[in-house]
C-alpha cells in the first residue's frame, strides 16, 4: 500500500487520508479522487493532497473487516455490512456470548492493522444488541494479512449460547426473625432476573431451615418438571456439610464447588441432583444489585455448565462493588465505636406552606417546635447536636440560646430540603461514625427513639441505616453511616434520600415503633392546630 503526499493529478485513483477544507471545497476522508475531484481540488488551488493507494495484492479495509467478521461469527451472531473498515457483529437471538479468548488474542496478534473486539465473555445480551467489531486501521492491509487473520478466526470465535432453561423452582429456608416480605422481595427480584432469559418459576416452597424439609421440597420441585432449583437460606452456607449441602447430598446430588472469588457472591454454591442444576444462592442474590449470583446464573440459563477452574477463574474482576454492609476495618470497631453518632437538625426551610409565619417558630406546649426538637436530640445519646438555619436563621438561633448546639447556615436554603442536608453532612465531626437526620418540624420525634436508631445501628453486623418503620411505612428520623455520607452530598432539591434507603435495601435496619411520632411534621396550620389539640 502506498502512502503519501501527491498533486491533484498525481493522486487519481488513490483515497484521501484526512478531510481537506480550503474555500468553499470540503473533501471527507476515505474520498476516491476522479476526474471531478481533480478538477475541484485544481479550482480551489490546492497543490498537494495525502493519499493511499492500494498495490497488488492488497485488499481494501471494507473487503479485510467483512472477510474477518464472517470468519470469526458464529451460531447466533449477525454480521452487519462493513463500512470504513469497520464490520460490526450483533447478536440474533438473546443468550450468553460464549467467546473464544485464544482465537481473539491470535487475531489481535496478525498484525496491527487489525483488530477485533468483543463484549466480555458470558456477558448476557438481547437480540439487536451489538457484540463485537471489527476494524481495520488503515484504508486497506495486504491480503495474506488478512488471510491470516481468517485462519486464526476457523471455526468462529464467538457465538450466542441461548438460554434453554425455562422452568425453575424456588425454596425459600425460614428461621425466627426472616420477615415474609424479605421473602416476597427475593422472589420478586428473582422473577426479574429471569424474565430476559424468558424463564419463570415454576413452584416456590418455604419450609424450616432443616436439612429433612429442605430435601423434600428439592424433590418435591423436581417431579414438578423443575429444570434448575434455587435456594435461597434463612443462614448463609457455612460449609459443604451445613443445611443446604447437606440436603443436596441427602437426595443423592452432589457439590460440585462452593464459594468463588466473586464478591459479592463469595458463599454461592453449585450443586446438582441428576442433571438438574441446583443453586444453594449467596446472601445477594437477594438484591436486584449484579452480582457473582447473575454470572452463575446466566450460564446456567443458557445450558453452558460452570466447572471449579471457570469459578475460580473470576477473581480477576471479581470485585464488583464496596459492599457496604460489610464491616468496617477492624481497628473501628472498637467497643460502642458504632454509638458515636451525631444528630443534624434541618432547620432552614421557609416554611411556603404554612401561609406566612415560619413554622419553627410557631409554639406547642409553650415552646417553638424547633426547641421541642433540639431539645430531645441533646437529650439522646447522640454526643453532637448540629442545627442547620437558613431561613430567619437569626430568630430561629435566638430561640434555641442556651442549648449546647452547633450552628451551621445554609445561604442555599431557598434550593430545598437537599441543601441543608449536605451542609449539616459537611459539619458532622470526623469522628463521628454517622448521623441521624432530624427534621425541626417534628416535635413528637423523642430522645427515646433517637436512642432506639443509634442502638439499631451495627456497622459490624451490616445495619448502617436506621429507620423507625409502623405498618410497613417508612418514618423519620433516618440515621446513616458515615459510609453514605457521598451519597447524601449528592441529593438535589427538595428531593430526599428516600431512594438511598431503598437502593441500599441490604444495609437497612428497621425500628418499630408506635404511635404516629415518626410521621408527623407540621407544614399547614391545620396540622398546627390539630397538634395543639391532640
Amino acid at each position: 500500500m502506498k502512502f503519501g503526499p501527491a498533486s491533484p493529478m498525481e493522486a487519481m485513483g488513490g483515497v484521501t487520508v484526512h478531510t481537506l477544507r480550503q474555500g468553499s471545497l470540503v473533501l471527507k476522508k476515505g474520498t476516491t479522487i476522479g476526474h471531478a475531484e481533480v478538477e475541484a481540488l485544481t479550482r480551489a488551488g490546492v497543490k498537494e493532497i495525502v493519499v493511499v493507494r492500494l498495490e497488488d495484492g492488497d485488499v481494501s479495509e471494507d473487503a479485510a473487516a467483512a472477510s474477518i467478521a464472517q470468519a470469526v461469527s458464529g451460531d447466533g451472531v449477525n454480521v452487519e455490512r462493513a463500512f470504513t473498515g469497520r464490520a460490526n457483529l450483533f447478536a440474533a437471538k438473546a443468550g450468553v456470548l460464549v467467546v473464544d479468548r485464544a482465537k481473539v488474542d491470535r487475531i489481535n496478534g496478525v498484525d496491527e492493522a487489525i483488530t477485533f473486539a468483543t463484549l466480555a465473555a458470558y456477558k448476557p445480551v438481547v437480540e439487536g444488541e451489538m457484540v463485537a467489531t471489527v476494524k481495520l486501521i488503515p484504508f486497506g492491509v495486504e491480503a495474506k494479512l488478512r488471510d491470516a487473520a481468517v485462519q486464526a478466526a476457523s471455526g468462529g470465535a464467538l457465538r450466542i449460547a441461548p438460554y434453554v432453561i425455562k422452568r425453575v423452582g424456588i425454596v425459600s429456608t425460614l428461621l425466627p426473625g426472616l420477615a415474609p416480605k424479605v421473602v416476597e422481595k427475593t422472589l420478586r427480584v428473582t422473577a426479574e432476573r429471569l424474565a430476559p432469559a424468558g424463564a419463570t418459576i415454576i413452584a416456590e416452597r418455604r419450609v424450616p431451615h432443616d436439612e429433612a424439609a429442605l430435601a423434600a421440597s428439592i424433590k418435591e420441585l423436581l417431579t414438578l418438571g423443575a429444570e434448575l432449583v434455587i435456594v435461597f437460606g434463612a443462614s448463609a452456607i457455612a460449609d459443604r456439610r451445613d443445611v443446604i449441602p447437606a440436603a443436596i447430598t441427602g437426595i443423592g446430588g452432589a457439590i460440585e464447588h462452593f464459594g468463588m472469588p466473586v464478591d459479592p457472591g463469595n458463599l454461592l454454591l453449585i450443586g446438582c441432583a441428576g442433571s438438574v442444576p441446583v443453586l444453594g444462592a449467596p446472601g445477594c442474590a437477594r438484591s436486584p444489585v449484579e452480582n457473582g449470583f447473575d454470572w452463575v446464573l446466566m450460564r446456567l440459563l443458557a445450558g453452558l455448565k460452570v466447572t471449579r477452574a471457570e469459578l475460580t477463574g473470576m477473581g480477576v474482576g471479581g470485585l464488583l462493588m464496596e459492599i457496604v454492609t460489610r464491616p468496617q476495618p477492624r481497628a473501628s470497631l472498637a467497643a460502642d465505636s458504632n454509638r458515636h453518632v451525631a444528630a443534624v437538625i434541618l432547620a432552614a426551610g421557609r416554611s411556603t406552606r404554612m401561609g406566612g409565619p415560619n413554622k419553627l417558630l410557631a409554639e406547642l406546649g409553650g415552646k417553638p417546635l424547633v426547641r421541642i426538637v433540639t431539645e430531645q436530640a441533646l437529650a439522646s445519646k447522640a454526643q453532637d447536636v448540629i442545627v442547620v438555619t437558613g431561613h430567619q436563621a437569626e430568630q430561629v438561633e435566638k430561640v434555641l440560646a442556651g442549648l449546647k448546639v452547633k450552628f451551621v447556615r445554609n445561604p442555599h436554603f431557598a434550593d430545598g430540603l437537599a441543601s441543608s442536608v449536605r451542609a449539616g453532612i459537611t459539619a458532622v465531626p470526623e469522628n463521628a461514625d454517622g448521623a441521624v437526620i432530624c427534621l425541626g418540624d417534628m416535635p413528637l420525634i423523642d430522645a427515646h427513639l433517637i436512642d432506639r436508631l443509634i442502638e439499631a445501628f451495627a456497622p459490624d453486623r451490616g445495619n448502617l441505616i436506621a429507620v423507625p418503620v409502623s405498618d410497613n411505612r417508612r418514618g423519620n428520623p433516618v440515621l446513616w453511616s458515615r459510609r453514605f455520607f457521598n451519597e447524601l452530598m449528592t441529593l438535589d432539591g427538595d428531593i430526599g434520600a428516600r431512594h438511598l434507603i431503598a437502593r441500599h435495601s441490604e444495609a437497612v435496619a428497621e425500628v418499630p415503633v408506635d404511635g404516629h411520632g415518626a410521621f408527623l411534621d407540621i407544614d399547614t396550620p391545620q396540622a398546627l392546630e390539630a397538634a395543639r389539640q391532640g
